[in-house]
């Protein structure tokens, strides 16, 4: 069964089931925003921008991204199978990816990763739009990977951190946690920033801000979800 699920005509059809299903959440969520005036200004700018949000909210991040205007943009999406469909689907949607991952374990690079980083860093210094999923592709579940911090201060360019929730939602139990809105569901975003990373900060202010940044991607992603728990109990 795996192996017909990762086969390129299953992917296809994946890509498009989840085309289909994000057109129709972009058409029907209800929106909250906070924090996005900061966001506004730098999207309609000429200057490039790192966006920050958890694997698990890949299906709310797609969503909203009217937000991003004509801005060009680009998401980070794994070289492995599994990331294919999602690869298809982003594309489909006006998001062309970016294949590869900054992420680092033990002082090695990820597949493919010193490539998408090159890439990444070109399309911001050409004032388009990163979306990284610093927790992916393989977790740990909402702990952020040195590497989203690294593609800030090599792009010298502002982050920002982003919380998304939507009730009702459907729940997996895969390792990231990941959530689908429903169909004219409440949504919120909580976006903090803009926050940057000194160009010659050493190992050690670089380990500072990814716990810093971690610890701000909780709270906004805490805030996100007590926003609509406080609605429910209206």
């Amino acid at each position: 069964m795996k192996r017909v699920l990762r086969s390129r005509t299953a992917q296809s059809l994946l890509a498009w089931l989840v085309t289909s299903y994000v057109k129709l959440i972009t058409a029907t969520l209800r929106w909250r925003f906070e924090g996005r005036a900061a966001a506004d200004a730098a999207i309609v700018s000429g200057d490039g921008v790192i966006g920050l949000f958890w694997h698990g909210r890949i299906a709310h991040a797609m969503a909203c991204r009217p937000i991003l205007r004509d801005k060009p943009r680009r998401v980070m999406i794994s070289l492995s199978r599994d990331g294919e469909f999602i690869a298809m689907a982003a594309a489909r949607l006006g998001i062309p990816t970016i294949r590869g991952s900054t992420e680092r374990r033990e002082g090695s690079v990820a597949k493919g990763g010193a490539a998408a980083f090159r890439a990444a860093v070109k399309m911001i210094e050409g004032g388009g739009a990163v979306l990284v999923t610093p927790d992916g592709p393989r977790g740990p579940r909402e702990t952020m990977q040195v590497g989203a911090v690294q593609l800030a201060r090599a792009g010298r360019c502002p982050v920002f951190l982003m919380g998304l929730a939507a009730r009702p939602a459907l729940r997996f139990g895969g390792w990231d946690g990941a959530r689908i809105p429903l169909p004219f569901a409440r949504a919120c975003l909580v976006i903090d920033g803009p926050v940057r990373t000194p160009v010659d900060a050493d190992d050690a202010a670089t380990e500072a801000t990814r716990v810093d940044w971690q610890r701000r991607m909780t709270v906004a992603q805490t805030q996100a979800e007590v926003r609509l728990a406080r609605v429910d109990r209206r």
